[in-house]
């Protein structure tokens, strides 16, 4: 899976939401579903960066996107049930959703995390995951194989030290997955993680700003993973977390 070659057309037909479509890996996969068929529905929080995912998509000659701005800090559950009625309405199901937008928080020793932040992280990583997720859920049955993609980390599922708000996200994501992946297990739905290992986007500079991002993978080349997941070739795949990058 981790060399996995698509068919030309392995995504035709498909319409797949992406969040944090803007840039780093979700433009990439934005770009990569559309690439092989799929109809992307662009979600974000800058209308700039999905206008310029947008443009690049319609300019290659690929299956024309959709845009949802949307600041996952601060939407409601009226906010997701709406977006779940509009993609209905607009496309008669939904095939894939890639949870992808995260935010890092502060790296800090665990007393010194304030709720604030706390909030903050939990709130964009975990909360607008689970409202989301549960809107929709009905559209995605509609699909005749629907795949639902939570992004992971290394510190998801063994803690490490200054990792604390961030670290406990991504253990709550795994979490969620696992219990939706039980949930809908004979059903037509299926639920997985990945976990993108270290890749040179804007959050891995921030987390490690000492290090050279020429060392690191770009996120085109991890892709075969996304694809993966989100093709019918892993319709008997759920519950899983997978690494993009093993060492």
């Amino acid at each position: 899976m981790l060399n996995f070659s698509p068919q030309a057309n392995s995504l035709k037909n498909k319409i797949i939401l992406v969040t944090g479509a803007g840039d780093g890996i979700g433009r990439a996969v934005s770009l990569s579903y559309a690439s092989f068929g799929a109809t992307v529905i662009l979600l974000g929080r800058t209308v700039k960066k999905l206008e310029k995912v947008y443009d690049e998509i319609v300019e290659k000659g690929y299956p024309e996107p959709a845009i949802v701005p949307l600041d996952l800090k601060g939407a409601t559950k009226k906010h997701y049930q709406d977006m779940a009625s509009t993609i209905e309405n607009q496309f008669g199901r939904l095939d894939g959703v890639l949870h992808n937008a995260s935010i890092l928080g502060h790296l800090e020793p665990f007393h010194q995390i304030s709720e604030d932040m706390y909030d903050e992280v939990m709130q964009v990583n975990v909360k607008s995951q689970f409202l989301m997720t549960q809107a929709l859920l009905d559209v995605l049955q509609l699909a005749p194989n629907g795949s639902v993609v939570f992004t992971s980390s290394s510190v998801g599922n063994k803690g490490r030290a200054f990792w604390g708000s961030y670290s406990i996200s991504k253990f709550a994501t795994e979490g969620m997955m696992q219990v939706l992946a039980d949930e809908y297990a004979n059903s037509s739905l299926r639920f997985n993680c990945i976990n993108p290992g270290g890749t040179r986007t804007t959050m891995r500079a921030k987390a490690f700003p000492g290090e050279d991002p020429k060392t690191l993978k770009t996120p085109e080349q991890i892709m075969p993973l996304y694809l993966y997941l989100m093709s019918d070739d892993s319709s008997d795949k759920t519950g899983n977390t997978f690494v993009a990058q093993p060492k």
